[in-house]
């Protein structure tokens, strides 16, 4: 499908790109990663081919190997003859301001591969874990062709919550020394995930974190816990097997989405079988329910509503007379004369007047 904006140099990038060209589609990227002139036109054009691809998010604290699981991930669908793209965004360089790779360099097994596709991108101060275009990045992608996005977010914690919006599936990837944390992180990190990911699972602890999840998972369906669950003596693993179970069945009964927690050793690859069925089972649950049409609604109406303010502050700043006027009424607000939302309302009418 062509458009009539598709002219110039755009029209010659979109017609390499449909031809599966891999270079056209990193320039693509590119494109759009930094906002270049032409971009918003890249994405016009592509979007009929967006929304095929499965988008499967990773978050989690440091030091999770969420990247070893992605790599294993990718190899599994490739296994499967799927194609991958994987979006792996890194702590922002302070000299450079592009991405630190280092999840790239971690993913090198598979970096070879002409099915699978690697895009290191920087955060760029973003505090949802998620660099501001990567969703962008994402819709090329997905317009490329692959049956797999995998969307690896930076390890900052409470501030990843923006990948809920993101992925189809949201997996938090947790290690069993995230167990004297879990209180703290259930709050935030703990209520956006579809699938719970244990990894490590072969040091100590990974079982007691595996029922605490189990215990808190039940807790949120509005059933207070056992009056001995905090009490040293208690049997955590009756509780969160019994948890589990009344948690799976008030889900089945509500036609919902039981959480699981699966256990993961990625460096050996171990329940990573399991994890698969899991994700594949997530996917066909949000198909079947409507739920996948739903997400991916919302996900369209934040993208509106972020391209309409990512354009009115072009306008107002880098279009308009935005800095200037605020740079005009600064004295007369330190003095008291006027007030920052005074002056704010000044830009506001300018970028209204440009838009009449």
């Amino acid at each position: 499908m062509r458009t009539d904006l598709e002219t110039g140099p755009e029209a010659e990038l979109l017609e390499r790109f449909r031809a599966g060209r891999r270079v056209a589609l990193a320039r693509a990227i590119s494109m759009v990663e930094d906002g270049r002139p032409g971009f918003e036109t890249i994405l016009h054009a592509l979007h009929p081919q967006v929304g095929r691809a499965q988008r499967i998010g990773l978050t989690g604290p440091p030091g999770a190997g969420k990247s070893t699981l992605t790599a294993r991930l990718a190899q599994a669908y490739r296994d499967r003859d799927e194609r991958v793209g994987i979006v792996a965004v890194d702590p922002t360089s302070p000299f450079t301001g592009g991405a630190l790779l280092g999840d790239r360099i971690r993913m090198n097994g598979i970096s070879t591969d002409p099915g699978v596709f690697i895009r290191s991108m920087a955060t760029r101060g973003a505090l949802g874990g998620l660099a501001t275009t990567s969703k962008e990045v994402a819709d090329v992608i997905d317009a490329y062709g692959f049956e797999r996005i995998i969307m690896e977010t930076v390890g900052v914690g409470q501030s990843e919550l923006e990948i809920a919006g993101t992925a189809d599936t949201s997996v938090v990837v947790l290690v069993p020394e995230s167990g004297d944390s879990i209180q703290a992180m259930k709050a935030g990190l703990m209520e956006i995930a579809d699938v719970f990911v244990i990894n490590k699972a072969d040091r100590p602890g990974a079982d007691r974190l595996a029922q605490e999840i189990e215990v808190m998972l039940h807790m949120r369906l509005g059933e207070a816990a056992p009056a001995a669950a905090g009490h040293h003596g208690v049997n955590l693993k009756g509780l969160g097997k019994a948890a589990r179970q009344r948690t799976r069945a008030a889900a089945q009964e509500q036609g919902g989405w039981s959480i699981p927690v699966v256990k993961t050793v990625a460096q050996n690859g171990e329940g990573l079988d399991e994890l698969l069925r899991t994700l594949d089972r997530h996917h066909g649950y949000l198909q079947d329910t409507g739920e996948l049409s739903i997400r991916r609604r919302r996900r369209l109406a934040e993208r509106v509503r972020a391209v309409v303010e990512r354009r009115l502050q072009r306008m107002a700043w880098a279009q308009g007379r935005g800095a200037e006027i605020l740079e005009e009424s600064l004295p007369g607000v330190e003095r008291g004369d006027e007030s920052p939302y005074a002056v704010a309302e000044r830009i506001v009418r300018e970028v209204a007047g440009r838009a009449d």
